[in-house]
């Protein structure tokens, strides 16, 4: 028989309870306080229902009822720097640190509630009616609520989805030496959750000030916990991680606010990560007013159970047995809540014909439905914009594209210390896999970052770090296949951050990524993904084709505060083509095409590698054709007067591009061109891409997948023949 040795955990796990000496200690003001918010967020909650039930709130009413005893006792431990974001049952904890932030000297239960708070009360309460006063202007409603000012980086819709960028707004604010820490709050089903764990472990691998705040009411929407995990105590999740973790009565403010203390003192010493699980209870249903019971999940009596827990009931038999405040104080409060919402909703709710409805002239116009999408690009204002023609400097025919990848890297890095490098092996291999990052973390130790491999966590960590402001993080995402392991952050996160959150919020990141069909490397690594970010919202994108376009073009995504896909392509990255000579700080609009071969009977829309592969075959053919190298790809880049102005001289358009059908780019851009130029066109847009299915391993297969010279070659022999015109002039 083998011995069997017991393995002790890197982190410690521990229950906290409160004694009799930790509740006579109470601060007589934090316990007022307490329990002003908590009656605050209570009547809150109970008017969204009411609401709710009337058929005002457009969508779910995800009430927290019950659970106010995390938020607020985790809440008011923080200091006013300290950040946090939720999940889509939130109004507690959004309310919690608006009002830690609004009323920063704390709240007197026995007074009327200061004009602040009540402002607040009624941003919140039109946001989540989808109103333009709110904080979103409506675009949020109940589950995605952000105000930066006050520490509220923006709840989620998303299970799990919000806790990688709280990862990243961790990171920003180590980086900034301040000792702040963010709180990242979720339920029982997102410790499941794959984002959550990747993060886990990436923020306790690089000890980032953060809190992972369970909260464990024990149910998503009807599953019990017990059915989903066989350990249901999940602050266990911390031992896998080596991260601390603390188990909490959830039901008990004060034992939060302790548990808070602790975590926080571990966390502003530099200490990594803490888990705090709170065990507390929603009263309600998913979305609703009705309790769980009445869909058989819950028993009435499992129901009266936890309510006899009440967060609020048991705080001010605290504060009663210490005659903090005495039982008319606590009834006046109650009284004084339920009124201020009653007011509050009255603002905004009418009553007309006999029914109650919002009040007309506060829902947001139309017109403003698509604003904020992405940013005007103001921020560009003073960028140096320098063509290769009108480029004054010494230009090098020969050099190397890959160089300037590393090049330009290194030259913004040099320049703006905002920026930050992150992604798989970008830290070795003297610069990742293909050398794209050159030198970097020789140069820039703390600012190039080797990343686990786990795109969706720390592809949300960039994208908290570029939320933050301070960061302006470049991911490398190894293939583009990746993004769809990271799905969820780069097209739900990142894509629709800005347009969500009221169109205000920016979000600099820059995701660089190659294309890498012919390298072998099979059908999932071989994908262009210009066709899928480019029919995503959010996203501006760029596809150079030079040395000299890659340079400018890198540099004004580096300028842009909104999400930039730079996509690179392994057939460039030993080609040799044309590169600036002692200047690497100018820049190429974003949404500027180039005419690379001028001609009069055939617009050529192409980019990326297949930009010289036409090139090529249409000097081969002796085609008058134009080739335009579109750069940006994204509907907002799209050069419209460049490409009409080619359509009007040729009225005839191929689209060439090398990847395959199913994810085509050109399929979104040939039905632009119809839809915008038709009067123009004297036949329907032609297309060359590669084949329906994915490049696979065989050389003879992979080449097939692809678009090649010879189906170029096909493709504008189609195209000259549909309008009666020769192939050679």
């Amino acid at each position: 028989m083998p011995d069997f040795i017991d393995l002790s955990p890197a982190a410690p796990w521990r229950e906290l309870r409160v004694t009799a000496q930790d509740a006579a200690a109470l601060d007589p003001k934090t316990g007022r306080t307490m329990l002003a918010q908590m009656a605050l967020i209570r009547a809150f909650e109970e008017k969204v229902l009411d609401l709710a039930a009337q058929g005002l709130v457009h969508g779910p009413a995800h009430s927290a009822i019950g659970q106010e005893g995390g938020a607020v006792g985790s809440a008011l431990a923080m200091r006013p720097g300290d950040e946090v974001n939720g999940s889509h049952r939130a109004h507690h904890q959004f309310l919690a640190k608006a009002l830690a932030h609004v009323a920063q000297t704390g709240i007197d239960p026995e007074q009327p509630f200061e004009p602040q708070i009540r402002d607040l009360a009624k941003k919140t309460l039109a946001e989540i009616l989808g109103l333009a006063q709110g904080f979103c202007k409506g675009r949020g409603g109940s589950m995605h609520l952000r105000w930066a000012e006050a520490g509220n980086l923006g709840t989620n819709a998303i299970v799990g989805g919000g806790v990688p960028m709280a990862a990243g707004a961790a990171w920003a604010h180590r980086r900034a030496g301040r000792g702040a820490v963010v709180y990242s709050y979720f339920g029982d089903g997102a410790t499941n959750i794959g984002s959550v764990l990747e993060t886990m472990n990436l923020a306790a691998a690089w000890k980032l000030p953060i809190c992972f705040f369970i909260e464990n009411n024990r149910y998503a929407v009807s599953t019990h916990v017990e059915e989903v995990t066989a350990e249901t105590r999940l602050s266990a999740r911390g031992l896998a991680f080596g991260i601390p973790a603390l188990k909490v009565d959830g039901m008990d403010a004060l034992a939060v606010y302790l548990a808070a203390q602790e975590a926080n003192r571990i966390l502003r010493a530099g200490e990594g990560p803490v888990i705090i699980e709170a065990d507390l209870y929603r009263y309600f249903h998913q979305n609703g007013a009705l309790p769980g019971s009445a869909f058989g999940y819950r028993t009435k009596e499992e129901e009266a159970e936890w309510r006899a827990r009440d967060p609020i009931e048991a705080l001010g038999r605290l504060l009663a047995g210490r005659q903090i405040l005495g039982d008319a104080g606590i009834a006046g409060l109650r009284e004084r809540s339920v009124a201020l919402m009653e007011e509050v909703a009255a603002e905004l709710i009418e009553t007309a014909e006999g029914r109650r409805r919002i009040i007309p002239a506060l829902w947001p116009e139309e017109s403003f439905r698509d604003y904020g999408l992405r940013g005007d690009l103001s921020e560009m204002a003073g960028a140096r914009y320098l063509e290769q023609q009108a480029f004054p400097g010494e230009i090098a025919q020969g050099a190397k594209f890959i160089d300037l990848v590393a090049d330009v890297m290194e030259r913004r890095m040099a320049t703006d210390e905002r920026i930050v490098v992150m992604g798989e092996d970008v830290h070795r291999l003297k610069g990742g896999t293909n050398g794209a990052t050159r030198g970097l973390s020789q140069a820039y130790p703390d600012r190039c970052l080797g990343t686990p491999i786990s795109e969706n966590a720390f592809t949300g960590v960039a994208a908290g770090m570029a939320a933050d402001g301070r960061v302006r993080p470049v991911i490398e995402f190894m293939y583009p296949d990746f993004m769809w392991v990271a799905a969820d952050q780069v097209f739900n996160q990142i894509g629709k951050f800005r347009h969500m959150f009221g169109g205000e919020s920016p979000m600099p990141l820059v995701l660089r990524t190659k294309v890498a069909m012919g390298t072998g490397y099979g059908s999932q690594h071989s994908m262009d993904p210009a066709g899928i970010f480019a029919t995503a919202p959010g996203w501006r994108i760029v596809a150079p084709s030079t040395p000299y376009d890659y340079v400018g073009l890198m540099n004004s995504a580096l300028m842009c505060d909104d999400p930039v896909l730079v996509i690179e392509h392994v057939d460039l990255y030993n080609s040799k083509g044309p590169a600036p000579v002692g200047d690497l700080d100018y820049c190429i609009p974003l949404g500027r095409a180039k005419v690379v071969r001028p001609g009069t009977k055939l617009t050529i829309l192409t980019y990326l590698a297949m930009v010289e592969k036409t090139r090529a075959v249409v000097e081969e053919l002796g085609v008058d054709a134009e080739i335009v190298d579109l750069r940006s790809l994204d509907r907002a880049g799209l050069d419209w007067e460049t490409i009409e102005a080619s359509v009007r001289k040729t009225n005839n358009v191929l689209i060439v591009e090398q990847g395959a059908l199913g994810t085509s780019y050109g399929g979104m851009l040939a039905d632009e061109v119809q839809r915008r130029l038709f009067d123009w066109l004297d036949q329907p847009v032609l297309r060359v891409t590669g084949g329906e299915a994915s490049p696979s391993i065989s050389k003879a297969l992979e080449t097939a997948a692809c678009a090649r010279p010879a189906d170029v070659a096909a493709g504008i022999a189609a195209a000259m023949a549909g309008q009666g015109l020769p192939l050679a002039q």
